[in-house]
């Protein structure tokens, strides 16, 4: 096992891992799109990537299929568990980084009662999806539902801000 650095990227591989294993790179990019993509950006790319390269160190073992499409399939090692672990007992103090269209218009000059007709029905139409997931959550980890309860207050308050903002406040 080659000493290698674990990466945010990494830890996101490693938990989805855990959730669906055994899984392909498919698998995990069909399981961010419906839960991750909220929070952490990573291309989809990149979930190939990863798992080659925590396959490589350990963290993760691989097999091949032996016939069809040779699809790699990834299982948690004792070492990914055991990283996966200890970076999810380390509490955190980083904050987010906003990473959003709308506001760096608004920065910039947009109008900002046409930016926030756009921002509102966007916004809306986010949180109703957030809420749809969340109604249909049974049986998902506590902490999942937490995150989706943070996202929907997120859009919630997008929704008060953009509001304001049309409104001329």
């Amino acid at each position: 096992m080659s000493d290698v650095r674990l990466t945010p990227t990494s830890y996101v591989v490693l938990g989805l891992i855990e959730w669906l294993q055994p899984a392909t790179p498919y698998d995990l990019k069909q399981a961010a799109a419906a839960t991750v993509s909220r929070l952490w950006s990573l291309p989809h790319t990149q979930l190939y990537s990863e798992c080659a390269r925590l396959a490589e160190s350990g963290h993760l073992s691989e097999r091949r299929e032996e016939s069809g499409r040779r699809r790699r399939i990834y299982r948690l090692t004792a070492a990914g568990r055991k990283a996966l672990d200890a970076w999810r007992s380390q509490p955190t103090s980083e904050t987010y980084e906003i990473r959003d269209a709308g506001l760096l218009k608004l920065l910039f000059g947009a109008d900002p009662r046409t930016l926030a007709e756009r921002q509102l029905e966007a916004h809306q139409e986010r949180l109703e999806e957030l809420e749809r997931q969340h109604s249909a959550a049974d049986g998902v980890p506590a902490g999942a539902r937490l995150a989706m309860e943070a996202g929907i207050g997120h859009e919630r308050e997008y929704l008060r801000f953009w509001e304001r903002v049309r409104d001329g406040g």
